[in-house]
């Protein structure tokens, strides 16, 4: 435990508080924050029932293990979420939270392993928010809010009218199973929780992280994901009219000629690409045309301009499919990780925040 006569540690799950005598010390967290767009994934149709050894009524499981027990009250385990149609705020217990967002980012009839992969990039998204904030502002009494600017959250209730009452049993007690069965862990780097980033499809590689925003992260790296071609995202397909195309990017176009890619990406996506005389970034056109990915390729045809894309997503960190395919080839939620996170541990959170807090109480004692 940490604690010295006249120091008294207090957790509190809406953000890590260190306290000494009657002076707080937020606890300073050093990791790299990013302002990440967030993936909604679409749920295929192809829905089977899985097996699954538990029942949609389990309970969940205690957050916090070992030392760290005997610091949080069960009801203080709790999220405060913001919902965006009632706007109210709902205290849902953490891991029960956690159920209801690997509900709604993965389809239900993913791989097991896949959706405990799922359940630590979620596990480990929030409680890197609760430690180091959100540079997006969240309303007054909530931790996070319920929409893709963080992470998309259903309750039991919105996930019965959702799957029907056919599937929902069967699809909560394989959810539940996921994400139980990894209870506590997180994914960290140098003993910090991640910024673990996700997408639904690749082109058959993920991408660097500065290859799509300007920060380099160690642990995101461009990685071989040969599954995701099998996915029905993998290719996609946009027509666009000259007239929307050119106003849209303030350009001309010349004869049959769209444009020329300039440079790719380690990933095989777009970096650069001139059209009408005009540079762009693969990222300013997938957001100013609404493509599903950087890697594509422009032709026109008469009056129109098609855009064919592979993958679908940002392509930086996991993806989804890919992790689906793995765990359909026997690979583990923790070869998962390890394939899609370079160099990053799996850890029981109660151990990360007692090293934080320790690393920081050394820090205090010799500043002074």
């Amino acid at each position: 435990m940490w604690c010295e006569d006249k120091l008294m540690v207090i957790l509190m799950w809406r953000g890590v508080l260190v306290m000494k005598g009657v002076v707080g010390v937020g606890l300073i967290l050093v990791t790299l924050i990013l302002v990440i767009p967030s993936v909604l994934v679409v749920g295929f149709s192809n829905d089977e029932a899985g097996l699954t050894s538990y029942d949609s009524s389990e309970k969940a499981p205690s957050l916090l293990k070992g030392d760290g027990a005997g610091m949080l009250d069960e009801d203080e385990a709790v999220v405060r979420v913001f919902r965006s149609e009632t706007e109210t705020v709902e205290e849902v217990n953490f891991e029960d939270y956690i159920v209801g967002v690997v509900a709604r980012e993965m389809p239900a009839t993913y791989e097991v392993e896949a959706l405990k992969a799922q359940a630590l990039t979620a596990r480990t998204y929030i409680i890197q928010m609760m430690t180091s904030g959100s540079d997006i502002q969240i309303p007054s009494g909530a931790d996070i809010t319920d929409t893709v600017q963080h992470q998309v959250y259903s309750n039991e209730e919105e996930l019965l009218e959702r799957w029907g009452e056919e599937d929902f049993e069967w699809k909560l007690a394989r959810v539940k199973q996921a994400v139980y069965e990894t209870s506590g862990q997180v994914i960290t780097y140098n003993g910090s929780p991640i910024t673990a980033t996700y997408f639904s499809t690749s082109n058959g590689y993920t991408e660097n992280s500065e290859d799509y925003w300007q920060s380099e992260i160690p642990y995101l790296r461009s990685v071989e994901s040969p599954w995701d071609v099998n996915s029905p995202r993998y290719l996609g397909e946009k027509t666009i009219e000259v007239s929307v195309f050119e106003s849209i990017l303030g350009v001309t176009l010349s004869g049959e000629t769209v444009g020329q890619v300039v440079n790719r990406t380690p990933g095989g996506r777009v970096a650069l690409v001139n059209i009408g005389g005009k540079e762009f970034t693969g990222r300013e056109i997938r957001e100013l045309l609404d493509l599903d990915s950087t890697d594509f390729s422009l032709t026109r045809r008469g009056n129109s301009v098609i855009i064919e894309t592979r993958g679908w997503g940002h392509g930086v960190g996991m993806s989804q499919f890919g992790a689906d395919g793995m765990a359909k080839d026997g690979y583990t939620y923790e070869d998962i990780i390890d394939h899609y996170y370079y160099n990053v541990k799996i850890e029981e959170v109660d151990q990360v925040l007692g090293a934080m807090m320790a690393a920081e109480s050394v820090e205090e004692s010799d500043g002074t």
